[in-house]
């Protein structure tokens, strides 16, 4: 009872700091090792791996001590008693060894298989619960059914072909023993009527031996046990293996001088290979201060480009200047609390809009909330909820809708107070009249920050200080409104496409 419990406390034990270990190292991940996993690989791994490991530590911990203990008493009991018997011993271990190596090998690529599957299983679950709206508003119930059904089916049967074999271990073992005892009756017959040996002695060995067999019918679970949860192992010692590829640099600068930004003939490629850059030869000098528009096609690198500012990623030629300092210079976490980014995706937390955009500035009080949600013109609908800043957000701000979701975002990036504001197609969800009053308010309110604007209307930059065309990973031209629309016929392209005349812009 004692040992059970004792067990059961380590291995949870065990199971909380291998889960801490494995979430703390995630949060240490850049970009480029989080592209390397995907999220429903990472949750299975610190779920269902982790508890494949923990069952197997709470089994080590109860059997592996005290069986080969009860086998290593038995066997030199047995090996003293009588020598002759215990040479049963050196064919029957022996055949038992084999036939275990061999169980282990062909079931590991099994159970490898099988977590693997698990990733797929948990992704397809995930994407379903996330997108259930539009697997409703397109009748694609029964298609979600099939393709949950397939990867199901496919761990079943994975699953049901290792356990069979693994069935195999208590026959086996079975088998051996009930041999060895019959060779050692025979054995002993001779010895005894012979006078070589006593019939009290014959019981004594065959007790031995049956305590030798069964220590070594428990060792052989814990070591199918720990066949399954190997696999489990590698998977987890893979993620705990996994290097950051951005050193964060604690010795380095801690603070920016101002918001300037030099981009210095980058190159950038997600795979590290030359051959594959989005980005190629970027050379870009933007003053502290100002306000930069970022156009482009789909797939231009706008993105790319402004995720190299606060060293998501790191560049693969070239170098990024931040404040005169190239990016490397600088702490990781020192750089990043200069600078606010609003992704694509506006992502909130469960919890109330306040806690939300309390990410910004843990300190910020009330009055703080309020200008923030000011400059993002969301001050307005907030106030509108029962509870206004009190108002509890779902998962994934599932109760409000995606243009608040985009203003909240910025409202939160807005507290950090940054030198450099890096807003990527924040607003696509927000209507015209609002994105206008979100540009003037911060044009108004944030004039020493340096603000990037990746935006698709050409409303949303057209009073920059200047705008960058990408096209295909390289500067296609930068000017202010009025040069680019005199001067580039892409600009004009992109401007006429948009709604506006010869007429209106001569106005």
């Amino acid at each position: 009872m004692l040992s059970g419990h004792f067990a059961a406390r380590a291995s949870t034990g065990f199971a909380r700091n291998v889960r801490q270990s494995l979430f703390h190292t995630v949060q240490g991940f850049s970009f480029s090792n989080i592209d390397t996993f995907s999220t429903a690989s990472l949750v299975t791994r610190m779920t269902a791996d982790v508890t494949n490991v923990q069952r197997s530590y709470q089994m080590l911990t109860r059997i592996a001590v005290r069986s080969p203990a009860l086998l290593t008493f038995a066997f030199f009991m047995a090996l003293n008693l009588n020598k002759t018997l215990s040479l049963v011993y050196v064919v029957s271990i022996p055949v038992l060894a084999i036939g275990l190596f061999l169980l282990i090998r062909t079931v590991y690529p099994y159970f490898g298989r099988v977590f693997k599957t698990y990733d797929r299983l948990n992704l397809v679950v995930q994407e379903n619960i996330r997108g259930i709206r539009v697997v409703k508003s397109f009748v694609r119930e029964d298609h979600e059914k099939e393709k949950f059904n397939a990867v199901s089916q496919s761990i079943y049967k994975d699953f049901s072909t290792a356990e069979k074999i693994i069935a195999l271990n208590s026959p086996m073992m079975q088998s051996t023993m009930y041999f060895s005892l019959i060779a050692i009756s025979l054995i002993a017959s001779y010895l005894i009527v012979g006078g070589r040996m006593t019939t009290g002695q014959l019981m004594s060995f065959v007790s031995y031996t049956s305590q030798i067999l069964m220590s070594l019918m428990m060792l052989s679970m814990v070591i199918v046990m720990l066949t399954i949860s190997r696999a489990s192992a590698d998977r987890i010692e893979e993620v705990l293996r996994e290097q950051p590829t951005i050193d964060e640099n604690l010795g380095g600068l801690e603070g920016l001088e101002d918001g300037s930004i030099v981009f210095e003939n980058v190159s950038f490629s997600y795979t590290g290979k030359s051959d594959q850059n989005c980005l190629k030869g970027i050379n870009l000098e933007i003053p502290a201060g100002s306000t930069v528009g970022v156009l482009g096609a789909t797939g231009s690198g706008k993105t790319s480009l402004v995720q190299l500012i606060p060293r998501l990623y790191d560049v693969t030629e070239g170098r990024v200047l931040v404040g005169g300092h190239d990016v490397r210079e600088y702490q990781t976490k020192a750089l990043r609390k200069e600078i606010g980014m609003v992704l694509q995706k506006s992502v909130l937390f469960s919890g109330t809009i306040a806690e939300n955009l309390r990410w910004g500035d843990s300190q910020a009080t009330d009055e703080d909330l309020v200008w923030a949600a000011n400059i993002a013109q969301a001050h307005r609908f907030i106030t509108s909820f029962p509870n206004g800043y009190d108002n509890h957000i779902e998962q994934d701000g599932a109760n409000v809708s995606g243009g608040q979701r985009q203003r909240l975002s910025i409202a939160r990036a807005l507290l950090k107070r940054p030198k450099i504001l890096i807003l990527d197609d924040s607003t696509s969800a927000v209507d015209t009249k609002t994105n206008a009053e979100i540009q003037k308010a911060l044009k108004n309110d944030l004039n020493d920050s340096t603000k990037l604007i990746i935006a698709q209307r050409v409303a949303s930059v057209k009073e920059a200080d200047q705008i960058i065309i990408l096209d295909e990973g390289q500067v296609h031209a930068v000017g202010t409104h009025e040069h680019l629309l005199a001067t580039c016929q892409r600009y004009q392209e992109l401007y006429a496409s948009q709604g506006h005349g010869d007429k209106e812009e001569a106005v």
